[in-house]
């Protein structure tokens, strides 16, 4: 007799366990510090530190903040031959940038598409001496390197490489950094490989704030001496993910998950810059990536929206996911806020969202339905704060 016929209760199911928080190798230096540790793609990571969100962003604007971003990927694609442009070659059927012409010691930013055109995701990508480097986004990074091994030919191995990704940002993280490397001569997007404090780093002068800065990889029992090196800088406050958010939304750089997915193309998320001559019409190696044909074609003929900048009108944020509106009282949505929030350095909301290509104009107005009213907002230009980059 079964123990349902004796009368036993059913077994219940056990709920579902999710899965323990991966640690970066930062995470013992963020308790010390007194950081708020919050789940974020499958990680505990800072949103922010006692100083609170609006003093890391204003003294990273003013001074420098250091980031943590060790929970992002960093993909080595390595060819057999050991030319990198092998590597590079392969890498452009699968993202619509010009590889070939990248010089060794530098990096460009890029997207990763599909036969859609729809972005999977957004990257940079650095060469250096017989091979490419790919840091990738850490929501997208093992689904992006199984996409690279399905794609690539044999002859490029694709690998995640562990290690320490630290984000330094600033109009005074050249001078921090300066005191450990030879690096003050490196302009925006230059790539090196460096020694720090006897480790083996890669640096590069990038970052996703709109200020000048640095990231760079480093050995993974390595990377909280180097931080804490960095932070025993009065210059240098240690940054969350709050206030990394707002100065990126202040710089107009779009977040892959909210402001561009597998649903949003190059042109209408306004990155057809990223696109270079070579691999447009009429280009060296025109087309020949994955969703070629409709990326050029909105690239010729224009898209049917376009993300913009959006300033609302009054004090109140305006969230990502409301629905946006060309009149103030009918007609139904045209569009949406993809990213949204207050913008310490402007000292004012600021947002990011798509509106029809007709309304791009900057200050059209638009509404945002925010809780069953519907608001003024003022299109914009990107950025909402000029970028510091160093470029000459």
């Amino acid at each position: 007799m079964s123990p349902l016929a004796a009368g036993a209760s059913p077994p219940v199911a056990a709920a579902p366990e999710h899965p323990p928080l991966a640690r970066t190798p930062l995470h013992a230096l963020h308790l010390r510090h007194g950081a708020k540790m919050v789940p974020f793609a499958g990680y505990a990571m800072p949103v922010q530190y006692p100083a609170g969100l609006m003093t890391e962003h204003r003294h990273t604007r003013a001074s420098a903040g250091l980031f943590d971003v060790s929970h992002m990927g960093q993909i080595v694609l390595t060819p057999r031959s050991g030319d990198a442009d092998d590597a590079a070659r392969a890498l452009e059927a699968l993202i619509p940038v010009d590889l070939l012409g990248l010089p060794e010691g530098r990096q460009r930013y890029g997207l990763l598409t599909d036969a859609k055109g729809g972005i999977l995701d957004d990257l940079m990508v650095a060469r250096l001496p017989g091979r490419l480097v790919v840091v990738v986004n850490a929501a997208n990074k093992a689904a992006d390197l199984a996409h690279l091994r399905k794609n690539l030919p044999e002859h490029v191995a694709a690998e995640l490489v562990p290690g320490g990704l630290i984000a330094l940002q600033g109009p005074r993280a050249a001078s921090v950094l300066g005191r450990f490397a030879d690096i003050e001569s490196m302009r925006f997007m230059d790539v090196r490989e460096v020694a720090i404090l006897g480790a083996p780093c890669l640096v590069s002068r990038s970052g996703y704030t709109g200020e000048d800065g640095f990231e760079i990889a480093v050995p993974e029992e390595r990377a909280e001496e180097i931080a804490e090196a960095l932070l025993a800088d009065a210059a240098v406050l240690p940054v969350g993910l709050g206030a990394r958010d707002s100065l990126r939304l202040e710089a107009g750089l779009p977040l892959h998950g909210a402001d561009i997915d597998p649903g949003t193309g190059p042109v209408e998320a306004g990155l057809a810059w990223a696109i270079a001559p070579a691999r447009r019409p009429g280009g060296a190696r025109a087309g020949g990536f994955l969703g070629a044909d409709r990326i050029l074609s909105e690239l010729a003929s224009g898209p049917a929206r376009r993300r913009v900048g959006l300033r609302p009108e009054g004090r109140a944020p305006v969230r990502a996911g409301a629905p946006l509106f060309g009149e103030e009282s009918a007609g139904g949505p045209i569009g949406h806020v993809t990213s949204g929030g207050f913008g310490p350095s402007v000292g004012a909301p600021v947002a990011m969202g798509f509106v029809p290509t007709a309304l791009t104009a900057p200050g059209t107005r638009v509404f945002a339905e925010v809780r069953g009213a519907r608001l003024p907002l003022a299109v914009a230009t990107l950025p909402f704060v000029p970028a510091g980059f160093k470029r000459g």
